[in-house]
């Protein structure tokens, strides 16, 4: 019997969507805190400029069902991409951090939306036998963004000026939303509730059915939000110089995963992608934490890059897999409301460790996280049979 087709008019919009708009996210990562510096930002004030976007988007994604259901996942998606250029040119237009921190909340607003609704439309667009390689693939435009985004901004910012990465990031979010409009692809609606639906704080964080990858999730959000965050630090407490090739070798063997992981989840489950990565984001830690020179760090980079490639689409595959097509929404808007939540809060946790005890003392303990992610993977696969089958079944069913 023939495959589906993937490679769809609709599903390379959809790519160039999510690259061009984590690209415009890229762009001000790391240059922001230095925008905000140079205008006089505490750095109390820095630390709730970082923050501040992750715990917006997290607000706002406890109302994606409702916002699906009056006005559709396409709107929404447009309605995250125009919070989000309006913000970015705000930055800079008000200059001050009051501005930047108000700025910053609309933005988290914005790019909470974005990244749930056009990940929620991928998964419409993409044929359910090969979800978890569709998912792989929709991802490759975000990783090319982190690797190259982020030193262009530092260009644009530094060697010629704030105007200029201004623009260059409202320009990436304005082709997200042209490549936006030639996606064609009709939208899986939500079915009217036959019954109440809860309205707590807890169902909205989360999709019912998605516990377990939830946890894993938010485990993986801390470690996988140290090493992007802290890595350079490390190098330097180390003593090794050029740490910036890191991400450009860990970015290589991201491509080279995801396309086989996803395949390899298509055919035999998410055990089968979720335990690999685990063991070889382990691999990557601990040689971090023994790492002395570049050469040890470039080989961490590669296993990192494995790790990740495998782990994150996989993560979101099964949350997606575990839900009817119309709450496909929420289960979008829950990966990425687990992973803020573990990142956020893995940074908060671990910075603070690493000012009492360094940088290469803390990653042991980043390594401890990821131990207790592969024990409750295995945990959950070996002596949790009746979850995995109802899983299992409810994949077949989609």
């Amino acid at each position: 019997m023939p495959q589906e087709k993937l490679w769809t008019r609709d599903f390379i919009a959809l790519i160039a969507t999510n690259g061009a708009l984590f690209a415009a996210f890229h762009f001000l990562l790391p240059t922001l805190p230095m925008y905000a510096t140079d205008l006089g930002a505490t750095g109390t004030e820095i630390g709730i400029i970082g923050g501040i976007f992750g715990y917006a988007a997290i607000f706002i994604r406890l109302f994606t069902d409702t916002g699906v259901r009056a006005f559709g996942k396409r709107k929404c998606l447009y309605a995250g991409l125009i919070l989000s250029i309006i913000s970015t040119i705000g930055y800079f237009i008000f200059d001050s951090v009051d501005a930047i921190i108000f700025f910053r909340i609309t933005h988290g607003i914005g790019f909470g939306l974005s990244t749930t609704f056009a990940a929620a439309i991928a998964a419409d667009v993409i044929p359910a036998a090969r979800r978890g390689e569709g998912i792989g693939y929709f991802g490759l435009g975000s990783t090319v963004a982190m690797a190259i985004a982020p030193a262009l901004g530092i260009v644009f910012l530094t060697d010629v000026s704030p105007l200029a990465l201004c623009a260059a990031s409202t320009l990436v979010s304005c082709i997200a939303m042209l490549t936006l409009f030639t996606c064609k692809a009709k939208e899986v609606m939500p079915e009217l509730p036959t019954k109440p639906v809860s309205t707590s704080l807890k169902n909205r964080l989360y999709e019912n059915g998605t516990g377990v990858p939830s946890i894993l999730t938010i485990l993986f959000g801390a470690a996988y939000g140290s090493v992007n965050t802290f890595i350079a630090m490390m190098a330097i407490e180390a003593g090794i110089e050029s740490a910036g090739i890191f991400f450009l070798t860990g970015t290589l063997f991201i491509f080279i995963s995801r396309p086989f992981g996803g395949r390899l989840l298509d055919r035999y489950g998410a055990f089968s992608v979720i335990l690999p990565g685990a063991i070889s984001y382990l691999i990557a830690l601990a040689i971090i934490v023994n790492a002395t020179t570049l050469t040890m760090l470039l080989t961490a980079s590669v296993f990192y890059g494995l790790g990740a490639g495998l782990l994150l689409p996989a993560l979101m595959t099964w949350m997606l897999n575990v839900v009817r097509a119309d709450r496909r929404s929420s289960a979008s808007a829950t990966f990425y409301n687990m992973l803020d939540i573990g990142t956020a809060t893995g940074l908060l946790v671990l910075g603070h460790m690493a000012g009492d005890i360094g940088y290469i003392a803390m990653y042991k303990y980043v390594l401890g996280i990821m131990i207790i992610f592969l024990a409750f993977t295995l945990l959950q696969h070996f002596f949790i049979p009746a979850q995995q089958g109802e899983e299992v079944q409810e994949v077949s069913e989609l």
